[in-house]
């Protein structure tokens, strides 16, 4: 059955998978981002240009912060029909680091952003809200694998704290107004076409043009890097209704970040010249998603291995190498 679904960010590394996989399956899409300037918006206007030529693909460049802008796309017909099967929220200021610097950014877009889509889902009918949160929900202190329902309490950074009010807005919303809510907490996302804000864009192109990359700590901190269509495959499958639920959508095997450089350098074809920094206090030392909540309630579990993902971010790279290449990486 065709549906209608609105999804934000999707101009983003997650979001522009999932409309693609949402245009694939025969449904129409509604897809709004701000082309903000978080990271290179030329990435962005890359990904859309690989979305605009399918038919019932809608784009309105809008912030989710703007309540009045927000409010037209959720106009409904004549017959006051919800205008989506559901709103999927992948619009975020992501980062660990930067959180540190401009914390009200962040929780301007990241909570006060749901809180207006919460809001229109509630006063037009929709009766699925999608909300993407993170695994840096879960600090320094659990015994690992993390598990859904581990103590978030104490959030390292406030892109953490940003996206825990988020997703305690959510749980509101569900319980006052029956919206059903599913928050997915997705770990390290990497894959073709991803931020270059983030390790695994910074390392490849770094090594692949012969120069220094800068590792903070020893390099033995462990990262559970899940691929970017295993995570789009994941939000498809959370449009289900499941009442109120938070899931993990991670690849269950945390490798060290030695590790990955050491197969970026095989995969390369050379070798990475490392400079060490300290560690920063907002970084967790690992992070290792238990994903048998989403096996059970999703049906999903992670298919990509670490190295073919790596591969296939390689070859975006050599691939596009013009645009990568001349991609801002702070």
């Amino acid at each position: 059955m065709k549906n209608s679904y609105l999804v934000t960010g999707c101009a983003g590394f997650i979001g522009a998978q999932v409309c693609q996989r949402l245009l694939q399956a025969g449904h129409r899409v509604v897809g709004i981002d701000c082309l903000n300037d978080a990271y290179d918006p030329r990435l962005k206007n890359w990904r859309l240009q690989q979305l605009s030529p399918a038919p019932d693909f809608l784009f309105r460049q809008l912030d989710i912060c703007d309540r009045p802008a927000l409010a037209e796309v959720f106009a409904t017909d004549a017959n006051n029909a919800a205008p989506y099967g559901a709103v999927v929220n992948l619009a975020a200021r992501a980062g660990v680091r930067p959180s540190v610097e401009d914390p009200w950014i962040y929780f301007e877009a990241n909570t006060t952003g749901a809180l207006n889509l919460l809001e229109l889902c509630r006063q037009h009918g929709v009766p699925k809200f999608v909300q993407a949160s993170t695994s840096s929900l879960y600090g320094a202190n659990h015994s690992i694998p993390f598990r859904e329902d581990d103590n978030t309490d104490r959030p390292l950074s406030p892109y953490a704290a940003s996206k825990k009010a988020a997703e305690a807005l959510a749980y509101t919303y569900h319980h006052l107004h029956g919206i059903d809510v599913t928050a997915l907490r997705f770990f390290t996302v990497y894959g073709p076409a991803g931020r270059p804000d983030m390790s695994v864009f910074r390392f490849i192109r770094r090594i692949a043009e012969g120069l220094p990359i800068v590792v903070y700590g020893d390099g033995l901190q462990q990262r559970d890097f899940t691929h970017v269509d295993d995570i789009a495959r994941g939000v498809v499958s959370a449009l289900r209704p499941l009442g109120y639920e938070i899931i993990n959508l991670g690849s269950d095997r945390p490798h060290e970040l030695r590790q990955m450089i050491a197969i970026l350098e095989e995969l390369l074809g050379r070798a990475a010249l490392v400079e060490y920094q300290p560690a920063h206090a907002a970084d967790a030392p690992a992070t290792w998603a238990s994903v048998e909540r989403a096996q059970q309630l999703l049906q999903w579990q992670p298919q990509i291995d670490f190295r073919g993902g790596l591969a296939s971010a390689v070859r975006w790279y050599q691939d596009n190498r013009n645009l990568a290449i001349s991609l801002r990486l702070d």
